[in-house]
């Protein structure tokens, strides 16, 4: 069973159009965060807080709006932005794997293994190294077979049948 690996150590990869697309939101919620601080004092000026939805619905967005600042500034400042591997021997971000579920041959799968944030840019499934599958799946080598554990608490053994690198 491999062990789990953390995104930290890796970096995360982002293709270019990934990071600008990021990098775009980012800029924009930054520039929006006058607006929200014009909003919610607005919704104060409206009278007592206890019982002004809109007053609570702008502190809300205004927190969410914040959490997902944090959460880019954090991603772009870890990101590897570039092209794929042109060659890919082993399973690693920006390599698309192809997997046969233990038992079923047949029953195959074919994802990319990067940023869920490439997701918006591929037709491909992307899973993340910090997800269950892709944590175990680093590192292996086609015909290699590793198990991870589902969230239900089940043990998954897969079979890498192809790694090949991603062609956006």
């Amino acid at each position: 069973m491999s062990t789990p690996t953390d995104e930290q150590d890796q970096g995360v990869w982002l293709t270019q159009e990934a990071h600008d697309r990021l990098r775009a939101e980012l800029d924009q919620l930054v520039a929006n965060r006058p607006a929200m601080a014009k909003e919610i004092n607005d919704r104060r000026e409206e009278g007592d807080l206890k019982e002004n939805g809109g007053y609570h619905a702008a502190r809300e967005e205004q927190g969410k709006q914040e959490g997902r600042i944090r959460q880019l500034t954090d991603l772009l400042r870890k990101a590897r932005v570039g092209d794929a591997p042109t060659t890919a021997t082993h399973a690693a971000l920006g390599t698309v794997i192809t997997i046969a579920f233990d038992g079923d041959e047949d029953d195959t799968e074919k994802f990319l293994l990067g940023s869920r944030e490439i997701a918006g840019t591929t037709e491909l499934t992307v899973y993340s190294p910090e997800s269950a599958l892709g944590s175990a799946i680093v590192g292996a080598e086609p015909g290699a077979t590793v198990t991870y554990q589902a969230p239900n608490g089940k043990d998954i053994s897969v079979k890498v049948l192809a790694v090949e690198p991603f062609v956006p």
